[in-house]
Formats: C-alpha cells, sequence, structure tokens
C-alpha cells in the first residue's frame, strides 16, 4: 500500500508543542514567529522533516499558516479546508481567519504590538511574500527577523530526517524532450532576460529541466534540489551526493556540473564576487537567496521560473502518455466503481476499504509508481470536507441513503491522473440528484466551451458555477489546475479559478475540470475529468480560430444520480457521447466479468 491509514495529527498538538515552542522564542528574543505550510523549495506535498505548520497546530493541510505570539496564536487556511481546520486544531488556542481575505501581514498588522519582534525562516518564505512582511512590520512598527534557527527545528525534538531517496533518469520515451534541448530553450529565455544565469529552486523545474525524477516528496516524483541555468546553455545542478549514484553524471552530460546541494551558498557568493547578473523567481526563490546574492554583489533581476510555463505546455509525446496513463487508470476506477455499486451498496463497508480497494485496482495495473496525492474517500459528511484525508479516527461506514465521493490518481511513468467520481450507496434524495445534475452541468459547459487565443483560465471559470449560481449555491475552491507529466497533480502557472490569472491557456496544457457542491454535515459532491487544451482550429461561419478542451478522463459518471429533466438535448447529448467514448476505449481493458454493468453504466439516456 502507498496510502497509510493512522492519524497524522490530532487537536493535542498545540497543547503539547506550543509550550516548548514559545520557550524557544523567548530565547531567541521574539515576540512571534511566522509558520507558513511551505518547505524550503514552495512544495504543495511537502517531506515529513518539513511538516512544521502541523506539528506546531494539528492541521493537516496543504496550504495555510499559523503566527504563533507568545500570548495568542491564529490559523490562516481559505475555503478548502473550513471545516478540516477546526476538527484538527484546538480553539482554545487558535482564533480563524481566512487567508484569502486576510494573509499574515495583514494579520500582524493588525495584532502586533508596536516593537515587537517578529520572526521568520527567511528558507521558507520567498521574496515577495517577506516583502509582504516588510510592508506589515513598517506599517505597525514592529521589527521583523530573519532567523538563523527555525525555533521550530529546536522544539521539535523527534524531528525526522531528510530525505535521501536515489534520484533516476526520467527516458526520453516518455519525456519527448531531451535535457539538452530545454536547456537550450531555457537559456535563450535566460539571455533574453539580459541575465548570466538563472537560479532554479523548485523542485517539478528541476525534474523537467534535466529529465530526472526521485522520491523526496510524497505523491510527487520530485528530487530536492537547487540549479543555475547559465545564458550559454550549460548549467550546475546541486543535489546532496547520496542520491546521484554513479551513473547520474554520465546521463546528465559534460554541460552539466553535478555539485552538492551544500554548495549553493559557495555558489551564489562566487556569482556576486564575479558581478554576474542573476535572475531569480520572486514568487519561489528563498529570500535567503536573494539577501545573500545581494550581500555577495550579485546584480539581481526578477524573471517567473523560465521552466514553469515550457513544463506546462506538454509537448506530443506527453500528451499522448497521459492518454494512455488514463486509459489504464480508467479501467481501474471502473472495476472500482463496478465494486461501489455492487459490493458496497450494503452500508458495511467504510472509507479506508473502499481507498484500499481502488488502490488495489490500480496496483494491478502493473505500472502504478505512487499515487498522485491520499485518496479522498469521504463518505456522507465527510465528503463535504473538500480534501478530506480519511483515518483510523475519522473513518465511517458508506451508510445506506447518502452519497460517497472519492476524489483520487496515480503515478505513472506516462502520466499523472485525477480523477473525482461521486456515487449514491442505497437510494439518493431529490436534493441530491438536483445538486449533482447541476455540478455535471457546470461540468459540460467548461468541457464544450470554445475560446480563442489569449484567454485565462480566470475568464472561463464562471461558466462552471452558472448552473449553481442560477439558484443561488456555489463552491470554495477553483475549478481547475494544472496537471504535471509524472510530475505534481497540481501544477501552475495556469489554472480555472474565481481568483484573477494572468495566464493564457495553450495548446498542450493540462488542467482539472472539477466544479462541486458541498452541504456541510451531509453530503459532498464533485465531478472532476482532466482535460487538454487543443490547438486552435476554424469555427465554420466564424472568424476567429478558437481553442477547446478534449477530456481524457475515461470513467463512467453515475447516472442514477442524474435529473435527466434538468439536463438540455446538447448536455444529454455530451454525456451519451461521453459514455460512448468510455465504452468503446474501456471494453476491453476492464474485468470482463463486468461487461454487462459496465454496459447498463454508460447506457445512453
Amino acid at each position: 500500500m502507498f496510502q497509510t491509514f493512522e492519524p497524522v495529527s490530532d487537536k493535542n498538538f498545540a497543547s503539547k508543542h506550543l509550550p516548548p515552542l514559545r520557550a524557544e522564542l523567548k530565547k531567541q528574543n521574539l515576540d512571534g514567529f511566522v509558520i507558513p505550510h511551505d518547505d524550503e523549495y514552495q512544495n504543495e506535498y511537502i517531506p515529513d522533516y518539513a511538516e512544521r505548520l502541523m506539528w506546531a497546530t494539528g492541521f493537516s493541510g496543504s496550504a495555510g499558516a499559523s503566527i504563533i505570539m507568545l500570548d495568542k496564536a491564529v490559523m490562516l487556511t481559505d475555503g478548502r479546508y473550513t471545516l478540516q481546520v477546526r476538527q484538527q486544531t484546538d480553539e482554545d488556542f487558535f482564533s480563524y481567519v481566512d487567508i484569502t481575505e486576510i494573509g499574515p501581514d495583514a494579520w500582524l498588522a493588525k495584532n502586533s504590538p508596536k516593537g515587537a519582534r517578529i520572526g521568520y525562516d527567511p528558507m521558507l518564505h520567498t521574496l515577495e511574500s517577506v516583502q509582504k512582511l516588510r510592508d506589515a512590520a513598517k506599517k505597525a512598527e514592529f521589527t521583523l527577523v530573519a532567523v538563523t534557527t527555525n525555533p521550530i527545528d529546536t522544539a521539535w525534538r523527534d524531528q525526522p530526517g531528510l530525505p535521501s531517496a536515489r534520484v533516476h533518469p526520467h527516458d526520453i520515451n516518455f519525456a519527448g524532450k531531451s535535457s539538452d534541448a530545454k536547456r537550450k530553450e531555457i537559456a535563450k529565455a535566460v539571455s533574453d532576460a539580459g541575465a548570466d544565469t538563472a537560479l532554479i529552486t523548485a523542485p517539478p523545474s528541476l525534474a523537467w529541466l534535466f529529465n530526472i525524477r526521485g522520491q523526496d516528496v510524497s505523491r510527487s516524483p520530485l528530487p530536492l534540489g537547487r540549479a543555475l541555468i547559465n545564458k550559454d546553455g550549460t548549467a550546475t545542478l546541486f543535489l546532496a551526493p547520496e542520491k546521484t549514484g554513479n551513473e547520474l553524471p554520465e546521463y546528465l552530460g559534460d554541460d552539466v556540473d553535478l555539485r552538492a546541494e551544500s554548495d549553493v551558498a559557495t555558489a551564489l557568493d562566487n556569482l556576486g564576487a564575479s558581478g554576474a547578473t542573476v535572475a531569480i523567481d520572486p514568487a519561489l526563490a528563498p529570500s535567503k537567496y536573494v539577501d545573500d546574492l545581494s550581500r555577495a554583489g550579485a546584480k539581481i533581476i526578477e524573471l517567473v521560473d523560465p521552466c514553469a510555463l515550457p513544463r506546462a505546455v506538454k509537448n506530443n509525446t506527453e500528451i499522448e502518455g497521459a492518454r494512455a496513463a488514463h486509459i489504464r487508470d480508467g479501467a481501474a476506477v471502473t472495476n472500482f466503481l463496478h465494486w461501489l455499486d455492487t459490493v458496497a451498496q450494503d452500508g458495511k463497508i467504510d472509507e479506508i476499504t473502499a481507498a484500499k480497494k481502488l488502490e488495489a485496482f490500480r496496483t494491478k495495473t502493473g505500472e502504478l509508481r505512487d499515487l498522485s496525492f491520499d485518496t479522498i474517500s469521504g463518505a456522507g459528511s465527510n465528503g463535504a470536507i473538500c480534501h478530506y484525508r480519511v483515518s483510523t479516527q475519522s473513518n465511517i461506514t458508506l451508510d445506506r441513503d447518502t452519497l460517497y465521493l472519492v476524489d483520487s490518481g496515480g503515478q505513472y511513468q506516462d502520466g499523472t491522473t485525477d480523477i473525482t467520481r461521486t456515487v449514491p450507496i442505497g437510494k439518493p434524495t431529490g436534493e441530491m440528484r438536483d445538486r449533482f445534475t447541476r455540478v455535471l452541468k457546470g461540468h459540460i459547459a467548461l468541457a464544450t466551451i470554445k475560446f480563442p487565443a489569449g484567454t485565462t483560465g480566470h475568464q472561463l471559470d464562471m461558466v462552471a458555477r452558472k448552473p449553481l449560481w442560477d439558484v443561488g449555491l456555489d463552491y470554495d475552491h477553483g475549478t481547475g489546475h494544472g496537471v504535471g507529466s509524472f510530475l505534481g497533480v497540481h501544477e501552475g502557472p495556469q489554472r480555472i479559478a474565481k481568483a484573477p490569472n494572468t495566464q493564457a491557456l495553450k495548446p498542450g496544457m493540462i488542467l482539472s475540470n472539477e466544479p462541486g457542491f458541498y452541504k456541510a454535515g451531509e453530503f459532498g459532491i464533485r465531478i472532476e475529468n482532466l482535460i487538454v487544451v487543443t490547438p486552435a482550429k476554424p469555427v465554420p461561419g466564424g472568424e476567429r480560430e478558437m481553442m477547446e478542451f478534449e477530456t481524457i478522463t475515461l470513467a463512467p459518471i453515475n447516472l442514477d444520480l442524474v435529473v435527466t429533466e434538468l439536463l438540455t438535448a446538447f448536455e444529454r447529448q455530451w454525456l451519451n457521447d461521453y459514455h460512448a467514448r468510455v465504452r468503446s476505449t474501456l471494453v476491453g481493458v476492464i474485468s470482463p466479468e463486468i461487461k454487462d454493468w459496465f454496459h447498463s453504466a454508460t447506457r445512453a439516456i
């Protein structure tokens, strides 16, 4: 099993861990300390040693922050975690704030006394986030202190060690483009920006640029490290020596200097001493690195990670790999949906058993390398928690006459998958069916929209929400996120969300399409497929070429939850066409004994 189900935290973390943390703050002459969820690499899913936010608070979500003062503390999370943060953290110790409305900087500006010394770890905060804290410090007249030793690392007596998994090549048969060709492309971007070199600090960019993968991060095949990519296409890759083995230097070639990650500081000093112009991404680079470069004498220019957009625009090999991975994964999910619709209907199956069963179906493919995230296996009221993680503590049965939401994905060498299906256990209520159908209508609207070049995901977000908005409903998460190619299941710079985003959608980008609805304490609904932006083409009678989406996820959408009368003729045709494609593609791949059920599950309505 890739996934385990023991609780990773509990509400007692604050009572156990805040006293030694506050004692350490006093030793460092600090009145408060800012704790982001982030590690030193700005990963979404982070290694165990870096779970500092969870250690201090008990909150295990993948986004959020806390500020610990000597006399009070606050949790800052977004709408995805409104329920979870209150379940996992002790309200006797924390107040709660929506981070989209009040960020750490704004909270400190209102709550930090004049003259207070507020600490932060400059390896965990980017230049962009530190600048906000500095502005708040100036406004509220407190002192912002960059600590040399993170007080949590001192107070956390049994902190896990650093990951040391071997880094291995990612074959060009999966990557579709050589590292040499990628480095030349990025070198041109660095040169065009007027820089001598660019500091690359994001592990997904390292993995993509050098065609390597690792196992340092749970659910994402990432190697932790850093790199410098020069304007002539040569590069220095910084990895811990125990990760590299003997074959990696030869694989990387003569134009890549492989050095220990501990040498980064010296390399930055040398760049400064030579007066080099160094490009950094202010949203990704640790502020300590930027400060070190400045002190050493380097000229710094700000440049969005030059690997981010090329990484997001998949080449033909990666797209074909994604299609193949989704056929394999879709068959596994379909076998699981049959199990849900038969064995799991007795009201005795629990969430953990269901999650294990789904992982077992994926494992049977023989190609599964990992899950792409811990399976969200939410029965009844747990399905209303957007990023619910089942544990032995929270585990409940899939009771009759409730809904079960399962959001899951797999990591395969040829692609990363992410799919959500909602199914009834027993008989659904009329409200459940109405809400499901409205979510489906939004899903279809996004799946079928045409849009011109230059369109952002922000501009498309509302089409998926309109069927819910029409009756005064909504959901508090984005509608779509980028997805990597045997990389992170969440990837930028593209996204489909209410929040403004300037990145235009481009052919080859893979995103999710996942509107939902959540009734707190009762049920959750989400329908998620992955979609690929297709090249622009003429529209008959039109004046501009239009792009659209190709849906690559293949698995039945539950028809017992559909109120056919709420669908237009166009929507019914889309659903029937989708199920016809699911049926024709997977019929030879699914377990033979479920074919009768499969034909019924994908029938025309």
